[in-house]
């Protein structure tokens, strides 16, 4: 509606920025513009080698630039609330006096990273079961991994301390773009973050300041921490033609913005495949975590919104399984003297499965491990004669990634918990009809496909 206010939401993913504005109507928010820009962010770690996952946050907030410029500025001048979700687990360092310069663009001022780190993201590997074994018991109900905020600071403690010597300030990428907007003197995270990282317990709403203490951990680097859907602070510069002063929340999950985005009902499960996958169905009102993680459980209870719970399958293995199979067939192409473009193969290996209604091969897909049971890699076993063809393998490799995530958090428990209805989600679900194949015939539900259904509506829609 002309004039109305806009709410705008952002959400940093994995490989790309998404932004989308929303207005209020009669039928409640809607999405009125949105945008998306890949981040093509991934870098070498010069200190954890071939088992770090990090990324350039220069190519991060370049990305977040490019997205905010193509939204239309007459709708960006009337944004008066911004919502900001993005990837969970991981962990940016900077400097707090010097964490961004602003400067002049065509849309208006906008930031660019100064003194801050590369991200070290949820896929970071390089705090192995044996060095994570030898740090302290977390008091918390989710049990600690590599990947974790925390888990990584104890890394460059034993590793590679001078590291951190020149940082005061670390967070999320959400968390340092949410202060970087509002120049928090000190960090603020949201519940959902801070149980992403470890040491944290969600009962009392605080970091496990006195175990962290006695091992030497920098705790002066922890935010302070706040619940999902308050204010973080106002932007204190126009940005990109949004007015200063618009509010800005505190930073989110990403998965449970997605979630948010979608789930109308207790008795909808929701399941989401993009570059991971997750399972969840949400805990009854009051459900509190158990004190005390069992490592061996499949299932993670995330804090979600208004003091209630989701329970979680959070797999490591969803599109990023397939992206990691298209490689192979590529790599294996050119060694074989072809060239064809991995989107070619994506396209071709998605037809050559829709010929095949069904495969014996039974390929168990965790070629990124799990966090329950990291040292548990990928197998196929079943292999026929009759089952090589591309189409029988890819559509296996399909069934396999849902069954992995059903293994997790097994359809009968679903069944006991009242759920209904499954709500499908994630890029990889969307463009991949064999996976909703898949899907549609292991969930005796029926499963509802959300085209809007993404992390940057649903952080605006908290706001």
């Amino acid at each position: 509606r002309p004039g109305s206010a806009c709410v705008l939401g952002i959400d940093l993913g994995t490989t790309s920025v998404k932004a989308a504005l929303l207005v209020g109507a009669e039928q409640g928010q809607v999405v009125v513009e949105s945008c998306s820009r890949e981040t093509q962010a991934h870098t070498s770690s010069l200190e954890a080698g071939p088992q770090g996952m990090e990324q350039n946050v220069q190519r991060i907030i370049r990305a977040l630039n490019e997205c905010l410029a193509a939204l239309p500025q007459q709708q960006l001048q009337r944004v008066s609330h911004i919502g900001i979700s993005g990837q969970m687990h991981g962990i940016v360092f900077w400097k707090r006096d010097k964490g961004c310069k602003w400067t002049e663009r065509g849309t208006g001022p906008a930031f660019e990273p100064e003194e801050v780190s590369h991200l070290i993201t949820w896929q970071d590997g390089r705090c192995s079961p044996t060095f994570l074994s030898s740090l302290p018991l977390p008091q918390s109900h989710i049990s600690l991994a590599t990947g974790f905020g925390c888990a990584t600071v104890y890394w460059y403690l034993k590793k590679s301390p001078g590291f951190l010597k020149p940082y005061d300030a670390a967070g999320t990428i959400q968390d340092y773009v949410v202060a970087m907007l509002c120049d928090l003197k000190k960090p603020l995270m949201s519940v959902q973050n801070a149980a992403s990282w470890g040491y944290f317990n969600s009962r009392s709403k605080s970091w496990n300041t006195d175990i962290l203490k006695k091992s030497g951990f920098p705790v002066h680097l922890l935010p302070e921490v706040g619940d999902p859907g308050s204010v973080a602070g106002r932007t204190v510069c126009a940005w990109h033609g949004i007015p200063r002063g618009a509010k800005v929340g505190i930073a989110l999950g990403d998965f449970q913005c997605s979630v948010y985005s979608c789930l109308t009902e207790r008795t909808d499960a929701v399941l989401n495949v993009s570059t991971s996958a997750q399972l969840t169905t949400s805990m009854p009102p009051g459900f509190q975590p158990p004190e005390i993680p069992d490592p061996s459980s499949a299932v993670t209870y995330f804090p979600y919104f208004n003091g209630d719970y989701l329970a979680v399958a959070a797999s490591l293995n969803g599109g990023n399984v397939l992206a990691t199979f298209v490689d192979m067939v590529a790599r294996w192409t050119d060694e074989l003297g072809l060239q064809v473009e991995e989107s070619a193969i994506y396209t071709k290996i998605i037809k050559a499965a829709l010929a095949q209604n069904d495969s014996k091969l039974s390929v168990h897909p965790t070629v990124f491990g799990e966090r329950h049971i990291p040292e548990q890699l990928a197998s196929v076993t079943n292999i026929a004669v009759s089952d090589l063809s591309l189409g029988h393998v890819t559509r296996a490799l399909c069934r396999g990634i849902v069954e992995n995530l059903c293994s997790m958090l097994p359809v009968q428990r679903l069944v006991e918990t009242g759920v209904r209805r499954v709500l499908g989600s994630g890029n990889a679900l969307a463009r991949n009809e064999v996976l909703r194949q898949e899907v549609e015939r292991i969930f005796p539900f029926p499963v509802v496909y959300g085209k809007d259904v993404d992390a940057a509506v649903g952080a605006a829609m908290v706001m």
